[in-house]
């Protein structure tokens, strides 16, 4: 089955990244992709300090990502680095974890300076699990993602995150397409020998 995960690397619910996450997951759903989300903060933590991939929570989320055709990373920008706990995440991906998938991340931060986090601290760490198709980060500073639900997220933002997910669904779209291909020509040659038969 083709499908995005996506992953909130932010320590509250209410984060700024959260938001864009959801509006990823939006749009996703909209254009016909199933989405499955992993919430970093909601595994057990001693599980993820430990690396401990026994762990229910743990194998779980290491399964979606494992099964997923494309991942969508959203993280804050602390100290011009990506979340703490994102990192200790990444830490237990096996190490060519992201091979073969479509890699979408985003950020937010409190000023432009933190701007480079993505492409000097994120995308470096993703290519090492093995990600070698990454599409272009989108980060947003804070005044462009309000945290109230409703409020409308700034419109650049906006238009540079469906762009995106309009990448990331061709991609998985045509992903599914080439996965069920062996099975349709299958399916013609079947139909070629009954008529030839009958």
């Amino acid at each position: 089955m083709t499908y995005a995960v996506t992953i909130s690397g932010s320590p509250s619910a209410a984060s700024r990244s959260a938001r864009l996450l959801r509006f990823v997951e939006s749009e996703l759903t909209a254009s016909g992709i199933e989405v499955r989300r992993i919430d970093i903060r909601a595994l057990s933590p001693a599980a993820l300090l430990a690396a401990d991939t026994s762990h229910d929570d743990l194998r779980y989320a290491l399964a979606q990502v494992a099964g997923a055709q494309a991942v969508v990373v959203a993280t804050p920008v602390y100290k011009a680095a990506y979340s703490g706990l994102l990192k200790a995440f990444l830490d237990v991906l096996p190490q060519d974890g992201l091979a073969d998938k479509l890699i979408a991340p985003f950020a937010t931060g409190g000023s432009p300076a933190h701007l480079l986090a993505l492409d000097y601290a994120l995308k470096p760490v993703l290519s090492a699990l093995g990600a070698q198709h990454i599409l272009r980060g989108v980060f947003a500073v804070d005044q462009q993602v309000p945290k109230e639900e409703g409020a409308t997220l700034d419109a650049a933002i906006a238009e540079r995150l469906e762009a995106s997910v309009d990448q990331l669904s061709q991609w998985l779209h045509e992903r599914e397409v080439i996965r069920q291909w062996p099975a349709r020509v299958a399916q013609g040659h079947r139909a070629v020998r009954a008529t030839l038969a009958a």
